[in-house]
């Protein structure tokens, strides 16, 4: 039986009336769009590299064991991708409208989890592709896999032939019942010999040793979290209903302010968020304290090299702390480096995969309850929900038709009303926010605002180098030194209009 992983189970779990749990995408290529058919044709043609499309969830009776899945033998392709379009102009905002109202509302839980929208009509002959699949089918990275198996490289590629396809015979309630009881009396045994941190006594010891230290070197950075006071205005109930907004910024000014200042790109990406994070308490008159942050959940991917491929989730998280009661921009990214450089020693995300393994034989039953409460917990512990997604640097095609930008879709749950999903692709960065209705009506402020805090950033990472510049040229004029070939300041981002940043209000149903 093809059981889902506690992981995913937790995901499928936490699915309610006003949280559905898809992760979710807004692809836009160049024109002419195709027709309705040939991406069907298309589709089902990839179909066989991607079984888990044709599959639904199962839940075992009286939750004896976690769901499984098993093929759907009344699957219709022609329920899943689904074709509309937007009214002359087919406008940006046209577009966000349209994807807010199709990411706001749930998918069907007796089917398989996924749906993509063709969506025809818009501006400079464009067209758009919006997808949606369950968190439980696939994270983050994972969906870059599934995004290059679906799409294509070449602009000439051909595809296979559509497939007959028969689904397998599902399981009987008595057998998954049987099975699930004899899968929980032997299941952690196996998992106990299966989990990284105890397959060799050996290495049993050296991880307890290192999770030792780990949980040393972490309680004190839990402790100073436990005390520091967070924005709760941004935290309440989650309504049925969401804004979307997005903006966007260029990977090499990303890259021009961690030469400038140290640190990562991701540590620069969390700085700009922070900003606007802060713009939108400042315009509330919410911002009180210099020591205030927004405490924002990263997940982090521990995917291993050979998992790649896999649609299951492989994923942990660390929570940050945002700044965003620094007035200084470089402060609060040497802030926030300094945290993530902390979780980096403390090792945390290494140490998900024996967590990760160990969970898979926790009863279904407490699993569940465990899930809720720990959404409930986050809406105390977190105000945000903040997760990086690199996707392909090369061009990738539908139908010979090349995709020109993508922004990503992250679920909201448990009183953290706010998520922001960050993919890369080709040299953009583009921000998606997902928004409660209610608890964000001016999510354009905190959209606008992390398109300022890039620029702000760029400024001075600009100034900063313009200085070492003189600073160098100064000195090799004091000691006769000749001076080397002069380096270059960050480049200026040609001028443009600035990305819309203007939200979507999402009807969820």
């Amino acid at each position: 039986m093809d059981r889902m992983s506690a992981l995913d189970a937790g995901f499928f779990y936490a699915e309610s009336e006003n949280t559905p749990m898809h992760v979710g995408s807004v692809a836009v290529f160049d024109g002419p769009a195709p027709t309705y058919g040939d991406v069907v044709r298309l589709i089902l043609s990839k179909l066989p590299k991607v079984p888990r499309y044709r599959q639904r969830v199962r839940p075992v009776p009286m939750q004896l064991g976690r769901p499984l899945w098993v093929d759907d033998p009344h699957f219709q392709i022609l329920y899943h991708v689904r074709h509309t379009a937007v009214p002359h102009p087919g406008s940006d905002e046209q577009l966000r409208n349209l994807a807010g109202r199709v990411l706001g509302q749930r998918l069907d839980m007796a089917k398989p989890l996924w749906e993509l929208w063709l969506v025809e009509g818009l501006a400079e002959d464009r067209w758009a592709l919006i997808s949606k699949v369950h968190h439980c089918m696939v994270d983050g990275v994972a969906g870059t896999d599934l995004m290059q198996l679906m799409f294509d490289l070449d602009p000439e590629a051909t595809h296979e032939a559509v497939q007959d396809w028969t689904p397998r015979r599902s399981p009987s309630t008595l057998e998954i019942m049987a099975g699930s009881v004899s899968e929980s009396l032997t299941n952690p045994v196996q998992q106990l010999a299966n989990a990284p941190a105890i397959g060799s006594p050996v290495r049993m010891v050296k991880e307890l040793a290192a999770s030792g230290r780990t949980l040393a070197q972490t309680v004190p950075s839990l402790a100073k979290q436990a005390i520091t006071p967070t924005a709760r205005s941004l935290n309440g109930p989650i309504g049925p209903h969401r804004r979307w907004a997005w903006t966007e910024g260029k990977f090499e000014e990303f890259k021009a302010v961690r030469t400038a200042f140290g640190g990562t790109v991701n540590d620069v990406v969390l700085t700009a968020i922070t900003s606007g994070f802060r713009d939108l308490l400042k315009s509330r008159g919410e911002l009180s304290s210099e020591k205030l942050v927004v405490r924002s959940m990263v997940p982090v991917s521990v995917r291993r090299e050979d998992q790649k491929g896999s649609l299951n989730n492989q994923v942990s998280a660390v929570f940050v702390d945002l700044p965003v009661g620094l007035s200084d921009p470089v402060a609060r990214l040497t802030s926030i480096r300094g945290q993530m450089d902390e979780y980096k020693r403390a090792m945390q995300a290494v140490d998900a995969n024996s967590i990760i393994s160990m969970g898979n034989f926790v009863a279904p039953t407490l699993l569940s309850m465990g899930v809720r409460a720990a959404l409930q917990a986050g809406q105390m512990w977190c105000q945000a929900v903040t997760t990086n997604v690199p996707g392909p640097r090369v061009p990738l095609y539908v139908l010979g038709k090349r995709m020109v930008s993508a922004t990503a879709y992250v679920p909201i749950a448990g009183g953290t009303r706010c998520s922001i999903g960050i993919f890369s692709y080709l040299n953009t960065m583009t921000f998606g926010i997902n928004a409660d209705f209610d608890g964000y009506p001016d999510v354009d402020v905190l959209s606008g605002g992390i398109r300022r805090g890039i620029e702000e950033l760029l400024t001075l990472a600009r100034r900063h180098t313009e200085e070492e510049i003189r600073a160098e040229a100064e000195a090799d004029a004091a000691t006769g030194r000749t001076p080397p070939p002069p380096r270059k300041a960050p480049a200026k981002r040609a001028a443009k209009k600035a990305p819309a940043t203007k939200a979507s209000p999402a009807a969820a149903r």
